[in-house]
């Protein structure tokens, strides 16, 4: 590695503060393959500054509500591990939009569902619609009822 190759990179802790984000998550996001560093002779990280775009592109993701899994399996479709661009994210988010309706109408859902819960008043936690939403185990009354594997 040449010394104007050194000078683009960023170690951990600057590339962390840059990011707004703790180092702790910047090597958690490299563990799930999101983000990509090189190694020095002395075996620390080093973060092409480009990278930062990543993260701001995973940051963007996930304030739109998508999981770390979706967010990676976007990054994969990219050719060559490359930084997200514009267009990138628009064709992604345009494969998103199915599931973001779908979530905004869950969304509307509950606010439909807690301005009648404020009106009911029952503070219920066996009848309430949304704190007991869909439980269909509940007819077999309280308690766990599924087993647990150990194996």
């Amino acid at each position: 590695m040449t010394a104007l190759d050194a000078r683009a990179l960023l170690s951990i802790g600057d590339f962390a503060a840059r990011a707004g984000l703790a180092t702790s998550a910047i090597r958690y996001y490299e563990s799930l393959d999101l983000i990509h560093s090189v190694r020095t002779g002395g075996n620390q990280r080093r973060y092409h500054r480009s990278e930062l775009r990543r993260v701001a592109f995973i940051r963007a993701a996930q304030s739109v509500g998508l999981s770390l899994d979706e967010i990676k399996d976007a990054l994969d479709q990219l050719p060559e591990r490359r930084i997200p661009v514009r267009a990138d994210w628009q064709r992604l988010s345009a494969s998103w939009r199915q599931r973001l309706d779908d979530q905004i109408e869950r969304l509307r859902k509950l606010q439909d569902d807690l301005e009648s819960c404020i009106g009911c008043g029952c503070l219920s936690l066996d009848h309430c619609s949304i704190y007991n939403r869909d439980d269909a185990l509940s007819a077999d009354g309280p308690g766990p009822r599924r087993g647990f594997s150990t194996t």
